[in-house]
């Protein structure tokens, strides 16, 4: 897996902030989704590399419940875990026992679950 992370940060297009960040998520029939972080000049109308592979999972017409893992990567040697946002796509169209790694680029790798990184989630249950 890393070396697929690794490959796909060289897409990343990070003018700005100079972070750039990579996605894989895995389904649970083996299938892989790519994403990438892409930065504008106005960052709300960027994307994370998380929300691009889910939203690129749920476009081919997978759904809740069919997302095995989730791995991330930047190009630093820090744990690299989704943003708060991203956190909470991933809390709405993951199961709360998803995987997510965080790889780092001198191969440390940090895991937790859907649930750890979402505590106390607003979800579809609130509403």
């Amino acid at each position: 897996m890393e070396e697929k992370l690794r490959s796909l940060l060289n897409n990343s297009y990070t003018p700005y902030y100079k972070y750039p960040v990579a996605s894989v998520i895995v389904m649970k029939d083996g299938c892989e989704f790519y994403g990438v972080n892409v930065e504008t000049s106005s960052p709300q109308a960027g994307i994370c590399a998380e929300r691009n592979a889910l939203f690129s999972a749920i476009a081919s017409g997978y759904g809740k419940g069919d997302v095995k893992e989730i791995h991330i990567m930047s190009k630093t040697d820090m744990d690299c875990f989704p943003c708060f946002i991203c956190r909470h796509a991933i809390n709405d169209l993951c199961d709360k026992d998803v995987m997510v790694y965080s790889h780092t680029y001198n191969n440390k790798i940090v895991s937790h679950t859907v649930s750890e990184l979402c505590p106390y989630p607003f979800s579809e249950d609130n509403l």
